[in-house]
């Protein structure tokens, strides 16, 4: 029965196949180069003519040698937003069809950076710490935290997460600028085409837009420093949009006012510096996981996976925009 299932290529389980094992094998036969003791190379050249679409997560990338190896591949399914573990022009220069998981995660990401944010400038996860230590009857009261209502946010990357940020904020009385590639059409916020003069003008920068070859350090230290002393970043994109190594040194020298952050340059490994930071909220990559979008997030994998080898229209295509 299996072997007259659709067959889909999987390196790694993405952590949606691992919940949804079950329901998943029941549409599609899957290869699962994880679990073979072939080395990746020979399980690929194994298969090589038969497979055509593959599953992925954004923690598995898929380089221009893997892609080599799989000549008869014609789609690539990918549980994330991100696009940078896939070699693009390798895909376009084949016409490997690429489908990600489009606006599923937008409002759980919109959601955490929010909640970072509130958590930075009011400081709960601190004043948590605070209470947990026993420190209250002795110490007295904790400092105080800083209003949300009234703060310039500038966020980097008005794409659909970027909008349900904003749209958040909005609601909490925020001021709302933006940068993006470019101007959006029917968008009232302000536009700044330079980082810096978006940072300069902030009392938070918000980090929405996708890891490419252009925004790697885009968050850098003079970035920081237009910020200022005040000034938070949320990170909920990816770690190496920002200078890690400059991020750890403005917090610490207090160049900058705090940081809540949800991604790192060198998942998991985290700066030890940053754990003594009462101004630093720590997340570990987890904006996306909630078991609401892991079932939204299952359906449309499946959606396009069906579509493909049903020769229908993809669900969430990914567009060159």
């Amino acid at each position: 029965m299996a072997d007259q299932l659709p067959q889909v290529l999987v390196l790694r389980p993405p952590p949606v196949f691992a919940l949804f094992e079950t329901q998943f094998s029941q549409k599609f036969h899957f290869l699962r180069a994880w679990e073979s003791p072939l080395p990746t190379a020979e399980f690929l050249a194994t298969h090589a003519a038969s497979v055509k679409a593959v599953l992925c997560s954004g923690g598995t990338p898929i380089t221009a040698d893997i892609l080599r190896h799989l000549p008869s591949l014609q789609l690539i399914v990918t549980t994330s937003a991100g696009l940078n573990h896939i070699n693009l022009p390798e895909c376009q220069r084949r016409s490997i069809s690429i489908a990600n998981a489009g606006e599923i995660f937008s409002d759980d990401c919109a959601d955490l950076a929010v909640g970072l944010l509130m958590d930075v400038l009011r400081k709960i996860s601190a004043a948590d710490r605070f209470i947990r230590a026993g420190h209250w009857p002795i110490r007295g009261d904790y400092p105080l935290g800083s209003k949300l209502g009234g703060k310039r946010v500038g966020i980097v990357g008005l794409g659909s997460i970027g909008l349900e940020v904003a749209k958040r904020l909005e609601a909490f009385g925020c001021i709302i600028l933006y940068n993006s590639r470019r101007k959006k059409a029917n968008i009232s916020y302000p536009f700044y085409s330079n980082v810096c003069e978006l940072a300069a003008n902030s009392n938070a920068l918000i980090i929405c837009c996708a890891l490419t070859d252009e925004t790697r350090h885009m968050i850098n230290k003079e970035v920081m420093k237009a910020l200022g002393k005040e000034g938070v970043i949320i990170n909920i994109g990816r770690g190496a949009i920002i200078d890690e190594k400059e991020l750890v040194q403005c917090l610490v020298q207090g160049e900058i006012g705090g940081a809540g952050l949800d991604v790192f340059e060198n998942e998991p490994d985290v700066p030890k510096e940053l754990f003594t930071l009462d101004n630093v909220v720590l997340s570990p990559h987890v904006a996306v996981f909630t078991p609401e979008s892991f079932s939204d997030l299952y359906d449309l994998m499946v959606g396009n996976l069906e579509a493909f080898f049903s020769n229908k229209p993809l669900l969430s295509p990914v567009l060159d925009e």
